[in-house]
């Protein structure tokens, strides 16, 4: 398990450093600026977010995660909302995340209301964003694909910070099963098959809004995967028309699992995210930790490694050592 766990952390790095320059800009723009994303780049300064990252340096997305991994270390990987809080302020303190605009905008609100100790939750029961998939991809390599309840049951206590409703609670939990899954299958119909059946499970946890289905989305997507197979710019352009690539979750998840569909390798799939536009680094790191995780580390291209350990102040072996500790605890 530890390649697949390898292949999941380097994953989501991978997507979210390729995504990176892309970032928040429309497809036209991201064509008409890069021509064709094909490596890692610095992030545009014309680009308000990514002008805070240089070339294969990961964003909050993977930055956030590790901080979440950090807390769970610290707990003997028993989810403590506070403790998780904390270290998220002083991740966010220290990357000067507010002022730079680096935070998404549910977690910039609920975090400032933790600082303020102002109750934040019904603020966070209205989430529509995807700050809690962006960074839950790690939280799939704890559990085994049956473990679907447990599985939620974690996605919630890890999440809650920042995110409470229905819809970013299952779309979180959502992308933790598809690496959980990834890691165990080699046929990723049965992975979507374990995605699917999540939704139902988890969606029950949050508070209700009048969000769409992410499963029916997300077979949208699956099904213009298979119609469009072998030509990528006409499935990104569906893509991006129909499913969109925004950062609402119901964008953002099902377009992330239609493209770990196609792609099912995380070299392409980190490709793919970042040439589609929108949320491509959050777009990316989900999609690709999915990739990784279906894949294995040895399957990522050594370049792209080296450049992720040299760019990146990143003990990467640390989180995968620590979570194929805990495996299965």
């Amino acid at each position: 398990m530890n390649n697949k766990i390898a292949g999941t952390i380097y994953g989501m790095a991978l997507g979210d450093a390729m995504g990176m320059p892309s970032e928040l800009w429309g497809r036209q723009r991201v064509r008409n600026y890069f021509g064709k994303i094909k490596g890692f780049l610095d992030g545009p300064k014309e680009n308000e977010v990514a002008c805070n990252y240089t070339k294969g340096q990961f964003t909050d997305d993977t930055g956030q995660a590790l901080v979440i991994l950090d807390s769970l270390i610290e707990t003997n990987f028993k989810p403590e909302a506070a403790n998780i809080a904390h270290k998220l302020l002083e991740w966010a303190d220290k990357e000067n995340a507010f002022e730079n605009n680096i935070l998404g905008p549910t977690s910039k609100v609920a975090l400032q209301n933790f600082r303020e100790n102002i109750d934040a939750k019904k603020f966070t029961d209205q989430a529509l964003s995807n700050g809690s998939a962006m960074r839950i991809a790690p939280i799939g390599c704890l559990f085994h694909a049956y473990e679907k309840e447990k599985l939620a049951n974690y996605v919630y206590e890890v999440s809650q910070v920042t995110h409470t409703s229905d819809i970013t609670i299952a779309g979180a939990a959502m992308i933790a099963m598809a690496v959980s899954s990834a890691m165990e299958n080699d046929d990723f119909h049965q992975v979507l098959k374990d995605v699917y059946e999540m939704e139902t499970i988890s969606r029950v946890l949050g508070a209700e809004t009048y969000s769409p289905c992410l499963t029916a989305r997300t077979q949208i997507g699956v099904e213009l995967a298979d119609k469009h197979r072998g030509n990528d710019e006409a499935f990104l352009d569906s893509i991006y028309d129909i499913i969109g690539a925004g950062v609402n979750i119901s964008e953002s998840v099902p377009s992330a699992l239609a493209i770990a569909y196609y792609a099912q390798d995380p070299n392409k799939c980190s490709l793919l995210c970042a040439n589609l536009a929108g949320d491509t680094d959050t777009i990316g790191a989900m999609a690709t930790a999915i990739c990784g995780a279906f894949k294995g580390f040895n399957k990522i291209n050594p370049q792209y490694i080296e450049v992720l350990n040299k760019e990146n102040d990143t003990d990467f072996l640390h989180y995968i050592d620590q979570l194929a500790l805990a495996r299965g605890k």
